[in-house]
């Protein structure tokens, strides 16, 4: 259990200086370039660990834990999400994911809206 904690946060901590340094190269001035970039290529990369994951019974869960969990998961949450949608449609699960996505969009936009209101 341990060990595992620790992949996650190493990955993380790694993810999360990817994706500062990805701010960093990409410029935005009119739209959220790096946000879009980093959601597209954590999504790309979570995508690929979860297919080598299937195919490949050697794939440790340990790698997946760094690589999914951690790095992604520091790099964007969106890849997160990303995952969880396609483990969905993997499953047949369609109503879920249209649900899943339209929740995650209208509630996530409403709550920043509403602390941000909070706030003012």
């Amino acid at each position: 259990m341990i060990r595992n904690i620790l992949l996650v946060a190493l990955g993380g901590a790694l993810g999360s200086v990817f994706r500062y340094a990805a701010s960093l190269l990409i410029h935005a001035r009119y739209f959220p370039w790096p946000t879009l970039a980093v959601n597209i290529i954590g999504s790309f990369i979570i995508g690929l660990v979860l297919a080598y994951s299937i195919r490949e019974e050697s794939f440790l869960y340990n790698w997946k834990l760094f690589l999914a969990t951690g790095i992604c998961g520091g790099f964007t949450t969106f890849s997160a999400f990303s995952l969880e949608n396609m483990e969905l449609l993997q499953n047949g699960k369609y109503l879920y994911v249209i649900l899943y996505i339209t929740a995650s969009i209208v509630f996530g936009i409403a709550a920043a809206w509403g602390g941000y209101r909070l706030v003012q």
